[in-house]
């Protein structure tokens, strides 16, 4: 069995959904010919940290673990947030927000001197390691998972060591994106040249979704897009709990992941309010829980003052946990940033949701989202700011659940594309066409 050094900075006891991805390529992809070997880092600062995945790594998969230096406690500290809190979620703000002197100061460290990211820190202990692990593993092929875009940088540094041929992966676009710094010239600069050498030297490009190749071919025309291959996120039907209890007393939405800046949950819940409003809800039968990591203005938005008594939040909790809460709900809330280009964005956790098999009501514009929705027959579809359609789809699975008649009747065929095992066959002949 010929084997592939994955380089990825979120693996367990990393939690979020970022680390699903990759674990579950590490999982799968010995059933096609290919033996991962994992270089990550070890004492990172993680986000979400979920010590229960540790026990999902596949014994017989190598893991090797460097050092790497963390930022983020100096941020910390210059900004005055408390030791321990998730930067991610409290750094990205929403349109309009006015940010402190010391939060402008400390996102013009970050964007002039951390490129491509905070994680450049890593870099020069990989390139070190991921040497010894090539020699002594004798690795046939390398694959990166980003972002973090260091881990790009990391392998497009190994594969010119090596001579190995090089899959780059990527969930989300580099440059220009939602959480990307705006960076003023010349360390955009350094940040494109970094961006167009990845792109232009790695022997072949998976994305998570379509609109990362369209940023890819708007940014540089003259590379080939031919080398580039969709191969979307998914969920594994043997995370799924083999019994569902589901409390009929109350008509159960569940939100899962995070929420900060233009992803909040405002507009929802301006819909919720005005069916309570009019008397077609009845607020002590509804439940909306949100299950994850919260940016402090979307905290405030959860003391909401007509529906703070139907509110249910809960922090960050193991993948397994959180997929349980999933089978438990009667639908599904699905929410997708709210910024130019998001037409074209799929979050990881739309196809764990189509998975667990209830109703989505999605916020989302017309695009890949809406797109996979209507092709699984898996829920309905509302602009992010139409508060009118929004509560329209409320009310009808309310309606529903008050009759005994909510449900789906999916395409289990479209479904079944989306099946984690499916997507690592695809990475698996990738692999055997580079080598």
């Amino acid at each position: 069995m010929k084997k592939v050094l994955i380089v990825t900075y979120y693996f367990p006891p990393s939690g979020g959904p970022g680390v699903q991805r990759v674990l579950k390529f590490a999982t799968y992809l010995r059933s096609f010919g290919w033996q991962p070997v994992i270089l990550t880092v070890k004492d990172a600062d993680y986000p979400a940290r979920d010590e229960s995945l540790l026990k999902e790594i596949p014994p017989d998969v190598a893991v090797y673990r460097t050092r790497i230096f963390e930022p983020y406690d100096a941020y910390r500290m210059l900004t005055g947030k408390k030791s321990g809190m998730p930067v991610d979620v409290n750094t990205i703000p929403r349109a309009g927000e006015k940010r402190s002197m010391k939060e402008r100061v400390a996102e013009f460290i970050r964007a002039t001197f951390f490129i491509p990211d905070a994680r450049i820190g890593w870099y020069r202990h990989a390139v070190r390691e991921g040497m010894k692990i090539i020699e002594e593993e004798g690795i046939s092929a390398i694959y990166s998972s980003s972002p973090p875009y260091t881990c790009s940088v990391i392998a497009r540094a190994l594969k010119r060591r090596s001579g190995l041929p090089w899959i780059a992966g990527f969930r989300d676009p580099w440059r220009g994106f939602l959480s990307a710094p705006r960076r003023w010239w010349l360390p955009d600069l350094f940040d494109r040249r970094l961006e167009r050498g990845v792109f232009r030297d790695c022997d072949r490009m998976e994305v998570a979704w379509t609109g990362i190749l369209k940023d890819f071919h708007a940014k540089y025309p003259a590379l080939p897009t031919a080398k580039v291959h969709h191969l979307p996120n998914g969920f594994d039907s043997a995370d799924f709990p083999s019994v569902e209890v589901v409390d009929k007393r109350f008509f159960t939405v569940t939100y899962t992941g995070s929420m900060y800046g233009k992803r909040n949950p405002e507009v929802f819940l301006a819909a919720v309010a005005s069916l309570v409003e009019n008397g077609s809800v009845d607020p002590s039968t509804i439940r909306l829980q949100f299950i994850g990591r919260f940016g402090a203005e979307v905290r405030e938005m959860f003391a909401h003052p007509l529906l703070a008594q139907s509110i249910v939040v809960k922090e960050y909790m193991p993948h397994a946990d959180s997929v349980r809460h999933l089978f438990q709900s009667d639908a599904l809330l699905m929410i997708v940033d709210d910024f130019r280009g998001n037409e074209e964005i799929v979050p990881g956790k739309v196809f764990e949701y189509i998975g667990a098999g209830k109703p989505i009501i999605a916020l989302a514009p017309e695009g890949a989202v809406a797109a996979v929705i209507r092709e699984t027959r898996s829920g309905r579809i509302a602009r992010s700011d139409d508060v009118a359609a929004i509560a329209e789809t409320f009310r009808l699975y309310y309606d529903q659940w008050i009759a005994g008649t909510l449900g789906l009747e999916q395409d289990k065929a479209e479904v079944l594309k989306y099946e984690r095992r499916e997507v690592a066959k695809r990475l698996a002949g990738l692999l055997d066409e580079v080598t």
